[in-house]
């Protein structure tokens, strides 16, 4: 018995320091990084690994008023609110009749397929045919242009994920909504949609770091200043304060904290959506 509970001692040790080992690896350069934001250069090129005594809130009021941060930020959530609204609303509905046998029509497996394949293919190949749509419709250089790439972009992955989960939904539930006299929206929003809801604040958490810190095709169809997304700013900021590092962390921070504060508020969502499949089977 003794040597049974120091085996699993043992193997429970070694769990605890690979999982604080891989940890270290990705937390700390966050850490650091949030250290360095509260930390005039002068004192990081002093010692790189110090702690700020005091802390220097100036290096964000600095990022917000100069460098106009507060713009850019506000540039970034108006694109990433609307491109998730637009993309879960439009991807859930579509997953939901590409899962279910009653809207079984002609070609669905072949589109699915279409549609699952374009997962594969890397981003840059669609940016001449995206831009010359943009300019065509005369989005190019709008935040709604980014809006509808943003959205665009999500539908694949989205459709993959909710389509397996709405599969696994028993039909019996689907049986007793209909036969209590549910037509098919409100069969989707008031049965459906509940019960896929932690898949789909996995694909609201996935979807809003894609958006929130996308840049390719924020570079490339965004020029205007006034129309920068965050990942653009940091760009031009790094060029312009780059002997600045404190400066330059708390850009950073400013990029990173809305994404860290969603997940903090929808992980327990998150977890249930990624391990839903495992658990049913």
């Amino acid at each position: 018995m003794t040597r049974v509970f120091r085996r699993r001692t043992l193997s429970t040790g070694i769990i605890v320091l690979i999982c604080l080992f891989f940890t270290a690896i990705v937390a700390g350069p966050f850490l650091w990084t949030a250290i360095m934001s509260f930390r005039l250069t002068t004192e990081i090129d002093a010692n790189h690994y110090g702690l700020p005594n005091p802390l220097h809130f100036e290096n964000y009021i600095y990022a917000f008023t100069k460098f106009g941060f507060a713009q850019y930020m506000r540039n970034s959530a108006f694109v990433t609110g609307f491109a998730l609204l637009i993309a879960t609303s439009v991807t859930t509905m579509a997953a939901y009749a590409f899962a279910r046998r009653r809207y079984v029509f002609l070609g669905r497996e072949p589109l699915f397929l279409l549609i699952f394949i374009s997962i594969m293919f890397p981003p840059q190949i669609s940016l001449l045919a995206l831009f010359q749509l943009l300019v065509k419709y005369k989005l190019y250089n709008t935040l709604w242009g980014l809006v509808l790439v943003y959205s665009a972009s999500a539908l694949p992955f989205n459709i993959y994920i909710l389509r397996a989960f709405f599969a696994q939904i028993p039909q019996d539930i689907e049986d007793a909504a209909r036969i209590d006299g549910c037509t098919d929206l409100q069969m989707f929003w008031r049965v459906m949609f509940p019960i896929a809801r932690p898949a789909v604040a996995t694909t609201v958490v996935l979807n809003f770091i894609n958006f929130w810190n996308e840049f390719l095709y924020a570079v490339t169809f965004v020029t205007r200043q006034e129309a920068r997304t965050l990942p653009l700013a940091v760009m031009f900021f790094m060029g312009e304060a780059y002997l600045d590092v404190g400066m330059l962390a708390a850009g950073v921070m400013v990029s990173s904290l809305p994404v860290l504060i969603l997940y903090l508020f929808l992980s327990e969502q998150f977890i249930k959506g990624m391990t839903a499949g495992a658990l049913k089977g």
